[in-house]
C-alpha cells in the first residue's frame, strides 16, 4: 500500500508536465492533420497535375533502390566478417561502420568533385595516360547517382544490425546443417538469413527513413522528391497549404514503412535456445577465397569512405588558409553550442518522461509515450513545416493581443524554435539509451530509497542518475552528432543569416565552392565518427 501511495503521489505531481511534453512533441503531426482540412489552392492544383507523379515515382524509386543495395551490401559484408577468417577482418568489423559519419549531401558533392574535369581521376588520366575526357567521367547527378550515394552512405545501418544478429546465432544450427550435407550458401539462405530477418528489415527501415529525410543530396543532384517539393512550395511559391499536403503524403510513406516492418515481423519469434547455443566460430577458407573477401570489403570501404575522405582532406589542404578564419571558428563554437544545448535538453526531457512513466499506475500512458519516439521517423522538412505554422500563429496572436509595438517576433525565426524542432526530431535518440538504463537498474532500488524516507527528487538525483550515467551521456552524444548533421530542418527554421556547419557546407557547395565547403564537412565527419567507435565497442562487448 505504501508503494502504491508513493507512486500515486509521484503521478499527481508529474502528470500535467508529462502529458504537456507529449502533446508538444506531437505538434507537427497534429498541425498537419488539422491543416489538411483547409481547401487546396491553385498552386496545389497545378502541382498535382504536373509534378506530383514525378515526386511520387522519384521518391519510390529512391526508396526501392536504396533498400535493395543497402540489403545487398550490408548483409553480405555482415555475413563475411561474422563467419569467416580472412586478412583484415578485425579491422573491417569497425571500418565498415565509418561511412555513417558521412552525411549524404557531403558524399554527394564530394563524388561530384572527384569525377569532375578538375577532379583527381580525370587529372590522372590527362597527366599520366594522356587521355582526354570531355565533361564528367560518369554523370552521377541524376536519380541513379542519388541511389548510389545514399546506398554507400546508409548500408552500415543494415550491416550493423545484421552483424549483431549473425553473431547471436548459435553454431549448433550451422553444424546441424553441415552434418546434413548442406553447403555454406544453403546454410546462409535457409537458416541464417531467415533468423536475421527482423534485424535486416529494421536496418532497411532506418535507411529508408534517412532517404525520406534527405534534402541535400536530391537537391544538389536536381532530383525532384517530396522533400524538395516541400521546400519549393514553402520558399519559392509561398504556398503553405501545398507544403502541408506534400508533407502529409511524405508522412504516408513513413507510416507505410513502419507498417510493413510491423506486418513482416508479426508474432513470429527468431530466437535460439540459450542453454544449448554455442557462439559462432569463424571458419578458415582457402587463401584465394580469403583474399577475395578482403578485396570485396576493401573495395566497398574505399568507395564509401577512403576515396571521399581523402578528397575532403585534399580540399582542406588547398583552402584552409582562406576559410578557417575567426568567423569560421565562431561558426564551430555556435554549432557545437547549439548541438550540446539540444543534447542536454533532450536528455533532461527524456529522464523526466521515463521517470514519470515508469512510476505511473496507468498502463495506457506507457502506450501514449510512444509518441515521444515518433519524431525520429518523421522527415525533418515535415517537422519544420508542422512546427513553423503554429509558431507563426502564436506570434501573430501575441502581437494582436498586446498594445501596438509592445512586442515583436518572439518565436518564429529564432533559435528557440530551432531547438524545439531538434528536440521533437531527436528525442527518440536520447530517450532510448536513458530508458534502457532505467530498465537495467529496475524499479526495486527506486522503491527502497523512497520507502527509507527519500523524496522523489533526492531518489532521482542520488540514486537513479548515477546508475544511468552511461545512458545519459550516450543520449547527449548521439543527439549532439545528429544535430550537427541535420540539414533540411535547419534550413527551414534557422534565424535569418544564421549558419551551422551543415548549412554552411551545403550553401558553399551549391554555390560551386565545393573545395571551400570541405572545411566544415571535415569537422562534421570527424565528429560523426565518435559515436560509431563507441557503438562498435558495445557490439563487441555484448557478443564476446
Amino acid at each position: 500500500m505504501e508503494v502504491a501511495r508513493l507512486r500515486m503521489y509521484w503521478w499527481n505531481n508529474w502528470m500535467t508536465g508529462t502529458v504537456l511534453v507529449l502533446l508538444l512533441i506531437a505538434t507537427p503531426i497534429f498541425t498537419i492533420l488539422f491543416k489538411l482540412l483547409d481547401a487546396p489552392g491553385e498552386t496545389w492544383t497545378h502541382l498535382r497535375d504536373t509534378l506530383l507523379i514525378g515526386y511520387f515515382t522519384n521518391t519510390l524509386f529512391l526508396l526501392l533502390g536504396v533498400a535493395f543495395f543497402t540489403f545487398l551490401l550490408g548483409v553480405s559484408t555482415a555475413w563475411m566478417v561474422s563467419n569467416y577468417r580472412f586478412p583484415g577482418r578485425r579491422y573491417f568489423e569497425w571500418l565498415l561502420i565509418l561511412p555513417l559519419g558521412f552525411p549524404g549531401y557531403i558524399m554527394a558533392y564530394t563524388y561530384t568533385g572527384m569525377l569532375d574535369y578538375s577532379g583527381p581521376l580525370q587529372a590522372f588520366l590527362r597527366n599520366t595516360l594522356d587521355i582526354q575526357v570531355v565533361g564528367s567521367i560518369v554523370d552521377i547527378m541524376n536519380l541513379p547517382g542519388a541511389v548510389f550515394i545514399l546506398s554507400i552512405t546508409l548500408f552500415p545501418y543494415v550491416y550493423l544490425l545484421s552483424r549483431a544478429s549473425f553473431l547471436q546465432q548459435s553454431r549448433t544450427l550451422q553444424e546441424a546443417s553441415a552434418l546434413l550435407g548442406r553447403n555454406d550458401w544453403y546454410t546462409f539462405r535457409r537458416i541464417a538469413l531467415p533468423m536475421a530477418r527482423p534485424a535486416i528489415v529494421g536496418g532497411i527501415a532506418l535507411a529508408s527513413m534517412e532517404v525520406l529525410n534527405d534534402y541535400g543530396t536530391v537537391k544538389y543532384f536536381g532530383v525532384s522528391t517530396f522533400t524538395t517539393g516541400i521546400f519549393r512550395s514553402w520558399f519559392s511559391l509561398g504556398d503553405v497549404t501545398t507544403a502541408i499536403y506534400l508533407a502529409a503524403i511524405l508522412m504516408l510513406f513513413v507510416f507505410g514503412i513502419l507498417l510493413l516492418e510491423s506486418v513482416q515481423r508479426g508474432h513470429r519469434r527468431f530466437a535460439s535456445n540459450k542453454s544449448v547455443s554455442k557462439p559462432l566460430v569463424k571458419r578458415r577458407l582457402s587463401a584465394r577465397k580469403s583474399w577475395m573477401l578482403t578485396l570485396s570489403c576493401s573495395l566497398l570501404f574505399f568507395l564509401s569512405f577512403v576515396a571521399p575522405f581523402l578528397q575532403i582532406l585534399h580540399w582542406v589542404g588547398l583552402t584552409y588558409q582562406k576559410t578557417m578564419d575567426e568567423a569560421f571558428f565562431f561558426l564551430i563554437l555556435r554549432t557545437f553550442g547549439l548541438a550540446a544545448g539540444t543534447g542536454a535538453l533532450v536528455a533532461v526531457v527524456s529522464v523526466t518522461l521515463v521517470y514519470s512513466l515508469r512510476l505511473s499506475p496507468f498502463k495506457w500512458l506507457k502506450n501514449v509515450s510512444r509518441i515521444a519516439t515518433l519524431g525520429y521517423a518523421i522527415p525533418g522538412a515535415v517537422i519544420a513545416v508542422g512546427i513553423m505554422i503554429p509558431i507563426l500563429g502564436l506570434d501573430r496572436w501575441l502581437r494582436e493581443s498586446l498594445p501596438a509595438g509592445a512586442i515583436g517576433i518572439v518565436l518564429s525565426g529564432t533559435v528557440y524554435a530551432l531547438i524545439f524542432a531538434y528536440m521533437v526530431r531527436f528525442l527518440a535518440v536520447g530517450y532510448h539509451p536513458i530508458d534502457a538504463g532505467f530498465q537495467k537498474i529496475g524499479i526495486h532500488v527506486n522503491e527502497a530509497s523512497r520507502l527509507l524516507g527519500k523524496n522523489s527528487w533526492k531518489t532521482l538525483w542520488k540514486i537513479d542518475l548515477p546508475l544511468i550515467r552511461a545512458g545519459f551521456l550516450s543520449g547527449i552524444l548521439l543527439v549532439f552528432v545528429d544535430v550537427l548533421k541535420e540539414l533540411p530542418l535547419t534550413l527551414i527554421l534557422r534565424p535569418f543569416n544564421y549558419q551551422t556547419l551543415a548549412t554552411k557546407a551545403f550553401d558553399m557547395a551549391t554555390n560551386e565552392m565545393i573545395a571551400e565547403s570541405a572545411n566544415a564537412s571535415l569537422i562534421i565527419i570527424l565528429t560523426g565518427i565518435i559515436p560509431i567507435v563507441f557503438l562498435n565497442r558495445m557490439i563487441r562487448r555484448v557478443n564476446l
